[in-house]
């Protein structure tokens, strides 16, 4: 059975994320909340730090659950921010050890979710110290292919020294083909940039009400 919640918001979104809670994890296509309110989606590979980005955005180190294994995160998690909008952590993808059929479930899973008709913001995580993975690449390839706005977000910032973060974005922005202008850098760690990604998000959620 499809879960149907939160009918469309009649106010606009004004205020600056103060507070969330999470509110389920979906395994299955059919499980998604369908709404019409916008979602904001956190992509990337596997221990790049999505969750940590999540528990840093709320300062709450317990909100999303974190974990040094790769793939630990199997399912959508949704997180009610405001009561205004949701966020949405997916499955990193890139983990080798996950079996092929567990594998494919993920796929069918993320590509349904990522590819229905809710209003959704990506942030697109990569890593700042390493280049972007073929996977990055791929990713980068369907978010342009199916049209779906996103922010690209250099993570771990604070594992590199501060005189190296231009050069990295430069590297970054060459790898993925961009303008190093489309790609912030924060650290969950010391909320470098957090702030900033925080209005990012609210313009776009206020600009996505209807």
């Amino acid at each position: 059975m499809v879960t149907f919640l939160y009918k469309t918001a009649k106010v606009r979104y004004n205020e600056n994320m103060k507070n969330c809670k999470f509110i389920k994890s979906v395994f299955n296509i059919k499980d998604v909340i369908l709404t019409k309110i916008p979602n904001v989606v956190f992509v990337g590979r596997s221990n790049v730090g999505k969750s940590s980005l999540i528990n840093a955005i709320f300062n709450n180190k317990t909100l999303a659950k974190t974990s040094s294994t790769q793939g630990f995160t199997k399912s959508l998690n949704y997180f009610d921010v405001d009561g205004k909008f949701f966020f949405v952590d997916i499955p990193g993808y890139g983990f080798s050890s996950a079996s092929k059929s567990t594998e494919n479930l993920w796929e069918d899973l993320i590509e349904g979710y990522l590819l229905n008709d809710i209003k959704k913001l990506i942030v697109m995580l990569v890593d700042i110290k390493i280049d972007p993975t073929e996977q990055d690449k791929q990713m980068l390839s369907f978010l342009n292919f199916y049209s779906l706005p996103y922010l690209i977000v250099a993570t771990k910032c604070d594992k590199i020294k501060r005189s190296e973060v231009n050069s990295k974005i430069l590297n970054i922005a060459k790898c993925l083909n961009i303008g190093p202008d489309n790609i912030m850098f924060c650290s969950s760690k010391n909320k470098t940039n957090i702030e900033n990604l925080k209005n990012k998000i609210s313009t776009w959620v206020e600009e996505n009400y209807d």
